[in-house]
């Protein structure tokens, strides 16, 4: 603080021994905020690692929406070295709060322990600031932005320095890093919703309230865990400063500061707070097909043999709503999808080692007779209430239907004994993952939607008229509860439809436990994600649930992998795709994400495709779908296309152990799998802004074309790189450079300085038969000649590993050290090729050893003068530890390379 007033001066010198450190629109609500009172401190306790305060309001109430709530209680704790959590909430009425049960809270470590950031505040009126330990810098202060605490309505503002470089508050189809500007402010809201198209500035389907604030000093996160709706406001002040404002509905302030220092240290952190993703089986990583709109099971073995003729390896065969009886959630059309011909297939699938995954929406409907999954549901009283007391019924796909209230103790077992039911591996269908859609939740109906649940909906023309929205003052009268306006909160946050309730379950729908959905709203997709992870489980016990979902909330990733939404077959979505596939995998920690390829409606050009596929082999998630009103567009229809995703298939694929050992760090401590180039050059301002070149796995820079030009401009940082295919050397000279002539089925693809990779040899046409293949190492020095790497190995689809192999790489000038531990059978897959690139002159002699020092035979050495790289042939279990050891006629006094120089052009 600027200064401390009050009682503050005294606790300042108290406290410094102990770490804790004392101290109407959218447009015009800041600033009428700004005029409030806020709130005195005073009964602040204190102990090593803790700080309480009652929060008493410091004047006359505002009430500008709502009444102000006169006092307030502060609970901060410093919990681990780089982590502090700020709660605030009312002193005296229970407020709403994200259950434990959907978003266990992490626990503090014990002491002692040193931490990086420290809390600050000022007693009369209250405000606090974040700081580095350190260098006393400050990370977040509110000193000049009174607290506003109402029952529906907490406004909470931060200054931040004037080019601020924020990233995440999702999810959104923005830029990656938030614009701030001085004549328009940025507002990301929070509520999800179906969003049809991802438009930009608007609410999607997600809603993760943290932040990642990164400068040149380093970088810290700002998570807020509360589920309510919100707006999160950034602009630029009067001053040489901007600021971040929270506007929240309801809810409790429960702030998690996250010290870094780098970026990927704050990702750690907060993967450590919102759960480290979920380990993921290894055939999830090959291709996938879907498509909204197969008219029948025919059809869909005809994309699959298709896909064969073609010789584009397809792993995964997905049908999305079709195949229901008259679109009824546990149902199959008997005609278009007979149960013996879809079991059909999946056996034959099986047997080419194949997999299958079929859609599941949460809404069930609830025409008697049709649909057992609503009788029996019905029997156990599952189904959310409306304020009556009554189920609410809503309108979906099968029409009028009903929605599973996730917070009732049976609504999970009766979703698992659904799929057990209709999934059943020797009765029903033996799918292999499964695919959640729909559950904002989504809706047709605008309120109120009071229908009757044996109602008869004409779903055609209720889509004919979906985007006839009603006008705002012909709504339904207000309904309110304990002196709360539900359907029109007293702030309104910039929901991208007018009415909260606006094609949802309707905001004052009572859960089991009698939460409202206007507190929880932004947890049912969640909630549904951790009910199917169950359901899966207890079908196959001990094996790795796959499941993408739709709809998430923060710490989703623990549980599930995410698809970003029904996007439009364009260059700018195609664009989009990458911001948000960094989203979701470097800020929210979902790594298993990625767009619908080719886009999912519109008409996807033959050139946009063949980028398509090209880019999204390096999403984590690779899936072609798109809707049932488009042209199809399966990779074999067009010859550009096929070409470019054999070529992108085949790379994945040989990348694709290199990417599943990255899963498996990102499940261990939270290590991004794909990165922005800022996580790599943290200093280097010129990648700040950066959000079409990014970092695929730690090792691999990815710059795609981004229109129908076949001219690319990237930017290289001041570091050494590999060219993929040649494995040229690279000087990056710190500027933008042009890579020229750039084919429909080529993406300039840079192995960075300083790492090891590991591939297999060749691809294959299914990841089963991957498994078998040989690999290559190869070794890309940085510019002080070393490089590492790594490689993780189980038997890809169990829980709980009998056995694993872990194999660190580590070169050093003129030696390869190789390290191998763990038991896991490699059933004779070995290294064929050691290749070491950057060598300008070719090795007298390259030997070979165990740990032992007993020679290992070299079976051939080869070097390339042109693109400076030698190539070793060998033959070499991978569960076997040795070194590699080259030999000069003279090494270099600094033992670097002399080869390669300076390009502007690649």
């Amino acid at each position: 603080m600027i200064r401390l007033r009050g009682l503050s001066c005294i606790y300042l010198l108290f406290l410094a021994s102990i770490r804790l450190v004392p101290l109407v629109n959218a447009s015009s609500a800041s600033d009428l905020d700004d005029q409030c009172p806020g709130y005195n401190a005073v009964n602040v306790q204190v102990t090593e690692t803790d700080l309480t305060a009652d929060l008493i309001l410091a004047g006359e109430p505002c009430d500008i929406y709502g009444k102000d709530i006169q006092k307030l209680f502060l609970r901060v704790e410093y919990q681990t070295d780089s982590r502090i959590r700020v709660r605030i909430t009312d002193a005296f009425q229970s407020r709403y709060e994200v259950p434990e049960s959907v978003f266990p809270r992490p626990k503090p470590a014990g002491n002692p322990f040193s931490p990086t950031i420290k809390f600050r505040f000022a007693t009369n009126p209250f405000a606090f600031s974040v700081l580095r330990v350190e260098t006393n810098e400050v990370l977040f202060d509110t000193e000049n932005y009174p607290l506003v605490f109402a029952p529906q309505y907490i406004r909470l503002k931060t200054t931040l320095p004037a080019n601020a470089n924020i990233y995440g508050l999702g999810e959104h189809t923005d830029s990656f890093r938030l614009p701030i500007d001085r004549h328009h402010t940025t507002t990301r809201t929070l509520w999800n919703r179906d969003s049809f198209g991802i438009s930009p500035g608007t609410n999607l389907y997600g809603a993760h309230p943290i932040y990642f604030d990164h400068r040149t000093t380093g970088t810290h996160g700002v998570f807020m865990l509360n589920s309510n709706g919100m707006d999160i406001k950034l602009r630029k002040e009067d001053g040489d400063h901007a600021s971040l404002e929270y506007n929240m509905i309801g809810g409790a302030v429960d702030l998690y500061f996250l010290a870094g220092p780098n970026p990927v240290d704050v990702a750690r952190q907060y993967a450590i707070v919102a759960g480290m993703p979920a380990e993921i089986p290894y055939w999830s990583l090959g291709l996938h097909q879907c498509r909204f709109g197969y008219k029948d099971i025919d059809e869909v073995k005809g994309v699959i043999a298709n896909y064969s003729a073609a010789g584009i390896p397809l792993e995964t065969m997905w049908i999305d709503i079709d195949y229901m009886d008259d679109r009824l959630v546990f149902t199959t059309d008997p005609n278009k999808y007979p149960k013996n011909q879809i079991q059909k297939v999946v056996k034959q699938l099986h047997e080419d080692d194949q997999h299958f995954i079929m859609m599941v929406d949460p809404a069930v409907g609830t025409r008697s007779g049709q649909a057992g999954a609503y009788d029996r549901g019905t029997q156990l009283d599952v189904w959310v209430k409306g304020p009556d007391g009554k189920p609410h019924v809503g309108i979906v796909w099968p029409g009028a239907t009903v929605f599973p209230d996730w917070f009732h103790p049976s609504a999970n077992a009766f979703w698992a004994e659904e799929f057990k039911r209709f999934f059943d591996p020797k009765d029903g269908f033996d799918i292999d993952g499964v695919w959640i859609d729909m559950n904002e939740p989504a809706s047709f109906c605008y309120p109120p939607c009071n229908l009757d649940p044996e109602a008869v909906v004409d779903i055609a023309e209720v889509m004919l008229t979906l985007d006839n929205i009603p006008p705002l003052e012909n709504v339904e009268s207000e309904s309110e509860s304990e002196e709360l306006n539900l359907n029109r909160p007293p702030y309104a946050i910039q929901n991208a439809l007018p009415r909260l309730s606006d094609r949802t379950v309707p905001v004052d729908a009572v859960h089991h436990n009698g939460l409202l959905e206007y507190d929880t709203h932004n947890l049912y997709g969640s909630m549904m994600s951790i009910a199917t992870r169950e359901a899966m489980l207890a079908r196959k016990p001990g094996l790795r649930p796959f499941i993408i979902t739709r709809s998430t909330f923060a710490g989703i990733g623990s549980k599930t992998g995410k698809w970003l939404g029904d996007n439009i077959s364009n260059w700018d979505q195609y664009r989009f795709s990458i911001a948000g596939m960094l989203g979701f995998a470097s800020i929210y920690q979902v790594p298993m994400v990625g767009s619908d390829v080719c886009g999912f409606y519109g008409n996807a050009t033959e050139s946009l495709c063949a980028r398509w596929a090209m880019l999204g082999a390096f999403s984590p998630f690779y899936r072609n779908h798109n809707d049932i009103a488009s042209i199809p567009q399966e990779f074999y229809r067009w010859p550009a296309v096929a070409r470019a995703a054999k070529v992108a298939v085949a790379i994945r694929y040989r990348l694709l152990d290199y990417l599943y050992t990255a899963f498996h760090k990102a499940h261990l401590d939270g290590t991004p799998v794909v990165q922005p180039l800022f996580f790599a050059y943290p200093e280097d301002s010129a990648t700040f802004g950066i959000e079409h070149q990014f970092l695929f796995g730690d090792g691999l820079m990815v710059s795609p074309a981004l229109d129908e030009s076949n001219e690319v401009e990237i930017y290289l940082p001041d570091d050494i790189y590999y060219e993929f295919t040649t494995r040229r050397i690279l000087y990056g000279p710190g500027a933008k450079m042009w890579v020229r002539q750039v084919e429909l089925d080529e993406i300039p693809l840079l192995i960075r300085g300083g790492t090891i990779i590991p591939m297999r040899e060749e691809s294959a046409m299914t990841t089963k038969e991957l498994r078998k293949k040989d690999f290559e190492l190869v070794v890309a020095p940085g510019s002080d000649w070393t490089a590492k790497g790594s490689l993780y190995l189980d038997d890809g689809v169990s829980l709980e590993q009998a056995s694993t192999l872990e194999v660190s790489y580590a070169f050093d000038a003129t030696e390869l050290t190789v390290k191998a531990a763990g038991r896991y059978n490699v059933n004779g897959v070995k290294y064929s090729k050691i290749s070491i690139l950057g060598i300008s002159e070719r090795p007298l002699d390259v030997k070979i050893a165990l740990a032992s020092g007993k020679p290992i035979a070299v079976r051939r050495v080869d070097w390339d003068a042109q693109n400076e790289v030698v190539n070793v042939d060998v033959a070499i279990s991978l569960s076997t530890s040795f070194t590699l050891q080259l030999e000069f006629a003279e090494a270099d006094a600094d033992g670097e390379s002399a080869g390669g120089h300076a390009h502007d052009e690649l």
